[in-house]
């Protein structure tokens, strides 16, 4: 029988929380309270220029960063502002992903 089974999805809980830190100028994504990946930015009038994106070690590899800058991206589009993708981790992001494209603003070279 198996009904006194648990499976291995029912011990599972990631605690992942996802936030905007104005003190810090960045997004974060936590891992049990741990920052696993900040996403920096300069707020400016009607825009938010990402800048860069840090994934902490132990953190690297497991796709939390896109998880990260898709939450900046609709945060920002949700504010009415438009996005300057200057970071290198965040632009290839907005490229791919076609329902962004209407709210960039691409950086100059």
């Amino acid at each position: 029988m198996t009904e006194n089974m648990i499976s291995t999805e029912d011990k599972f809980s990631p605690d992942v929380t996802l936030a905007r830190n104005d003190a810090d100028h960045c997004y974060e994504l936590r891992v049990g309270g741990k920052i696993a990946v900040q996403c920096f930015f300069l707020d400016k009038p009607g825009h938010v220029d990402f800048t860069s994106t840090e994934t902490a070690e132990g953190f690297k590899g497991q796709g939390l960063g896109k998880v990260l800058v898709h939450f900046a991206l609709d945060d920002v589009v949700a504010a009415g502002k438009r996005i300057i993708p200057t970071d290198p981790f965040v632009a290839p992001y907005v490229r791919r992903h076609e329902g962004y494209k209407q709210y960039v603003d691409w950086p100059e070279v």
